[in-house]
């Protein structure tokens, strides 16, 4: 019985180490296939950090090639060593940022390298048998000093911060090394050397297989922060108004985690704009960004951004305020309100794609300028009517909800303002393309500056006037004046408001037939018409 019992406790000791090792070949090959599963992913999201692994890996083999090489391994000895930690440290995703790092790191050491050899000197002077100790340690511990101290400047800290550190660390080792090596001018100018080999190799890869510039992210960046307020803004329209109209790019409703997920990276992207804004003041003229491309013109577009996207953000807090039955204030208000959703979008839009394409924004002030002309209307209505307020003080707060969203979209519609007036002087100091694909001339009238920004004159929503010998209908009178230099854009706006042709010229007025609120026909102007 013994016997048997042990025999079990055997079988049953091994079965477990076989389930045990069973499990563990299952979970090792689980982990190994989410491992490459991630990888796939990280390369399908973006193809080009598997070119930047590949990159770093030509620059790398390349410079080996010094230390396998006797005959340059003879030239620079141990020094060798600082190319592969150069490339290393100084190549960095995008073009820009491996420039920065690269001059930063040349421009710091020949600098510490100089300093350093200065100090040696000045060492010697005062000491019997070479550079006296005291001196050298006296003017380490200054410069280590004064050279912490300047980095928290915020302009040394902003685009010099490496070059400092290099700076210091290469002084203090050409000083401390000048007490032992007697031959120091050459230690230095053996490792400023392999650092220029070193910058250069990274300089030259970053820039010439397959680039990514960091300038083109910024625009990317920028872009798709004006397209993510317009879809917030148009989810919440949707959300609120339950209006199958307004529609976001999927053509589906937004729910309320959607919009705080895309206006939250919209807030925290300021760090990653002023990052790029940098790097990309480093990198060389390419593509249509010329030698001196406003890239701070970006950073005000994107600090407008966050302002609007605050206001979104507690619009957004509004969506379960409203009420299960609609008061006559709410009523009367919706679709006003629908309106400045709908033209603060598009002009969010259209900016997007301005600055994407590189194109004059001239389209998107008419959408800010019809939402201009909605809040007129709505404005001159609450300031003459009567019938909204013809309750008593306990109905007030039944107001308040929709007030409050009423001034947040009038507050949303000026920050769309303010960008379309900052893409409006990019687009002059960028020297953007016209739609025809001519570039805009910085000297021409065309500039949009306040003053000569283009206007749309007597622009407004008209009430149709009853005419006493048509039976039914309303009409509605409108002449183009002779002053306007082309009738296209003001037939054109009305066909896109009417969704009728209207056919017009210069002195000729034309008359919109109405039933209902929509346009139906165009008739000839009768005799007896009212102004």
């Amino acid at each position: 019985m013994e016997i048997d019992s042990t025999n079990q406790e055997n079988v049953e000791a091994s079965t477990n180490w076989c389930d045990k090792l069973k499990d563990f070949s299952r979970k090792f090959k689980m982990k190994v296939e989410k491992i490459f599963k991630n990888i796939k992913q990280i390369g399908k999201d973006d193809p080009r950090k598997f070119w930047h692994a590949f990159k770093v890996g030509i620059a790398l083999t390349l410079v080996s090639m010094f230390y396998y090489s006797r005959s340059m391994y003879q030239s620079f000895d141990e020094q060798t060593m600082w190319i592969v930690l150069t490339v290393l440290v100084a190549f960095e995703f995008t073009a820009g940022a491996t420039i920065s790092k690269s001059m930063n790191r040349e421009f710091g050491t020949a600098l510490a390298g100089a300093f350093g050899l200065g100090a040696k000197y000045l060492a010697e002077l005062s000491g019997k048998e070479g550079p006296d100790p005291i001196i050298l340690g006296i003017l380490v511990f200054i410069v280590g000093t004064l050279g912490t101290f300047t980095r928290f400047y915020p302009h040394i800290k902003k685009k010099y911060d490496y070059g400092t550190v290099i700076f210091v660390l290469t002084f203090s080792l050409v000083v401390v090394s000048s007490y032992r090596i007697e031959d120091i001018l050459q230690f230095a100018q053996r490792r400023i050397t392999t650092i220029l080999i070193g910058v250069s190799t990274v300089m030259v890869i970053s820039m010439v297989v397959h680039p990514v510039w960091a300038g083109e992210d910024l625009v990317k960046l920028v872009s798709v922060n004006l397209e993510k307020l317009a879809n917030s803004l148009e989810g919440f329209g949707s959300e609120y108004f339950n209006d199958s109209e307004i529609k976001s790019v999927r053509g589906n409703k937004k729910n309320v985690e959607e919009f705080l997920k895309s206006l939250l990276s919209v807030l925290g992207s300021k760090a990653n704009e002023e990052s790029l804004a940098n790097f990309a003041g480093w990198e060389p003229p390419h593509g249509p960004f010329k030698l001196e491309h406003p890239w701070k013109e970006y950073l005000k577009i994107g600090d407008l951004v966050r302002k609007c996207a605050c206001h979104l953000l507690v619009l957004n807090g509004n969506l379960n305020s409203k009420s299960k039955e609609p008061t006559e204030f709410e009523r009367r208000t919706e679709e006003a309100c629908k309106r400045m959703i709908t033209e603060s979008s598009k002009a969010l839009k259209e900016l997007s794609l301005s600055i994407k394409t590189m194109t004059q924004p001239f389209s998107s002030i008419i959408h800010i300028s019809n939402a201009k002309n909605v809040i007129d209307d709505l404005k001159h209505t609450l300031g003459t009517s009567e019938t909204f307020f013809q309750h008593d003080e306990s109905c007030v707060m039944d107001f308040i909800p929709v007030a409050s969203i009423m001034s947040l979209l009038i507050a949303i519609n000026e920050c769309v303002d303010e960008i379309s007036k900052a893409v409006e002087e990019l687009s002059r100091r960028a020297h953007f393309k016209k739609k025809d694909g001519r570039r805009r001339d910085s000297s021409s009238t065309e500039a949009a500056t306040g003053e000569n920004r283009p206007q749309i004159m007597h622009y407004g929503t008209v009430n149709p006037v009853v005419d006493d010998n048509v039976e039914e209908g309303d009409f509605i009178t409108i002449e183009i004046d002779g002053n306007v230099q082309s009738t296209e854009v003001v037939v054109e706006e009305s066909n896109r408001v009417s969704n009728n042709p209207i056919n017009a010229r210069k002195e000729e007025p034309f008359v919109i037939w109405t039933r209902g609120g929509a346009t139906t026909e165009i008739m000839e102007e009768p005799e007896t018409s009212k102004p």
